[in-house]
């Protein structure tokens, strides 16, 4: 029984000497801090840390617009606008130039400038364009005030289609407000011919071509016949729709100078570029100073001089039959017309920045398009009006 016993015991003791052992082989010991070693795995690696964001002072490669106002080029704003044909071959160009420096869409309707004056005053379009002022009573129906902002200045011209005669034919004031009241009906009439000598004029019937629309081109030809001519002032008057005395009509100067380059013996009137685009004669007239001046830049901008000291704070103005040599007759400012107080701060924004760019940098652009840019003079009152331009009372042009 002594032999069992021992026996047991010696197995026991040996049992827990290796339990021991295997417990001492597997632990580990804690550190002070209470976390435990590595084991010999191969630790992962650190976790990286996020790259630091910029401090607040510094400033990015290119600067972010203000949070409150997103500017026009990122929000990929579209504007719309419609009106005068006159400046039309200069505004597209304007339009799809500012388009691609900026991102800015405007949709324009080259519907002349009564079609202009009236979704402007009905504030169907973000911005309107008119060659004639508003008058004192179209001004006090729109919804809230509108401001003029001249653009350039452009000639109009009158166009014939006399085959053989391409240019050098001279019109007085009588003359031309002759025909155009149907008094004088024939190319070769004496009141033409006695200042066409070295012309052979045609016994041809002259067919006279107006506009069928309200048009700011009008205007300013009804305004210089009533400037030169009595009877066309009490007969007729100026505007950008008047009753006609005789003639054919034809909507924007695109279609009188597609009426009369296709009708031999027809006579009309155009904005210049549409003139030299059709390649159509276009004659000389008789200025205030008993010159036959040639439409022309330089005479354009001659007609303007004398307007500009004078110019009225609202900036309408006529500068028809204008005094000087050099002066051309028959030309007029264009106008963009917009709403002072903008309802919309993102579109108010976009349109002063447009025209701001438009008197600036779109100038650069009318000469050879035929258009004369604006006067210097004219450029600081038209900056003033962009200024003014505001929404909730806050100026939409910042920093210029």
């Amino acid at each position: 029984m002594r032999t069992k016993s021992l026996i047991s015991t010696l197995v026991a003791i040996v049992m827990l000497a290796s339990l021991l052992v295997g417990c001492a082989s597997t632990s580990q010991p804690v550190t002070s801090s209470g976390s435990q070693p590595a084991t010999n795995t191969p630790a992962a690696p650190a976790p990286t840390k996020p790259a630091a964001a910029p401090a607040a002072t510094t400033a990015p490669t290119v600067a972010a617009p203000a949070a409150a106002k997103p500017t026009a080029s990122s929000s990929g704003l579209s504007l719309t606008g419609a009106g005068a044909t006159f400046p039309y071959p200069l505004y597209s160009k304007w339009f799809d130039v500012y388009e691609k420096q900026t991102g800015v869409k405007i949709n324009y309707q080259s519907i002349g400038s009564g079609g202009g004056i009236q979704q402007i005053s009905e504030r169907t379009v973000d911005f309107g364009a008119s060659d004639a002022p508003m008058t004192d009573d179209q001004l006090k129906a729109a919804k809230s005030e509108l401001l003029h902002i001249p653009t350039v200045i452009g000639a109009v011209v009158v166009i014939y289609n006399l085959p053989g005669i391409d240019k050098g034919l001279k019109l007085t004031p009588e003359a031309l407000s002759g025909i155009y009241l149907g008094e004088i009906t024939k190319w070769n009439d004496p009141k033409i011919t006695a200042d066409n000598a070295d012309l052979n004029l045609p016994d041809t019937s002259i067919v006279v071509v107006e506009r069928s629309d309200g048009s700011g081109t009008s205007n300013i030809f009804t305004d210089y016949l009533s400037s030169v001519s009595a009877t066309w002032k009490d007969k007729v008057g100026k505007g950008t729709s008047v009753k006609w005395p005789v003639g054919l009509g034809a909507k924007g100067n695109e279609g009188v100078a597609g009426q009369v380059k296709q009708t031999q013996g027809g006579i009309g009137y155009v904005e210049l570029a549409y003139a030299v685009q059709n390649k159509l004669g276009y004659a000389m007239i008789k200025n205030k100073a008993g010159k036959f001046v040639e439409a022309t830049l330089d005479s354009t901008t001659a007609a303007a001089a004398g307007a500009v000291a004078s110019m009225p704070d609202d900036l309408r103005v006529s500068i028809v039959n204008a005094g000087g040599d050099a002066s051309y007759p028959i030309a007029g400012f264009t106008y963009l017309l917009v709403y002072k107080d903008q309802t919309d701060q993102v579109k108010g924004k976009g349109i002063a920045d447009f025209i701001w760019w438009a008197i600036h940098d779109g100038e650069g652009y009318a000469k050879d398009l035929l258009y004369a840019p604006l006067p210097n003079e004219v450029v600081t009152k038209a900056e003033a009006k962009v200024k003014s331009l505001n929404y909730q009372g806050k100026t939409l042009v910042m920093g210029q």
